[in-house]
């Protein structure tokens, strides 16, 4: 991700804390739970999209459901964020991991 994104996630995170009414501890709790609604959110629209409730039909776009992984993708940073001011470095770090693990032959 380049700097601007890390940047406008910091100012939504400053805004967040500045709107907060909670303790640290809660604040933080609740955003990692954010990141489950979020999820649940995508799981709905993946159902709407295939029409899988015969009583509501199709009630989701496959856009609605790309919208919904970015809303998972937001929430996860801003928890990142949120637990720590190095989020960039351990996101990096933590791809990095990732990308090197899943070139390593079986």
């Amino acid at each position: 991700m380049d700097a601007s994104t890390w940047d406008t996630l910091d100012r939504l995170v400053d805004w967040l804390d500045s709107e907060s009414q909670l303790s640290e501890g809660d604040e933080k709790l609740l955003r990692i739970l954010k990141v489950t609604e979020e999820a649940g959110e995508v799981a709905q629209a993946v159902l709407g999209a295939t029409g899988q409730n015969p009583r509501k039909g199709t009630t989701h776009t496959w856009t609605d459901v790309q919208h919904e992984l970015c809303d998972v993708a937001f929430a996860a940073l801003v928890a990142l964020r949120t637990l720590t001011p190095d989020a960039r470095t351990v996101f990096a770090e933590r791809l990095a991991h990732v990308d090197r693990r899943s070139q390593q032959q079986p």
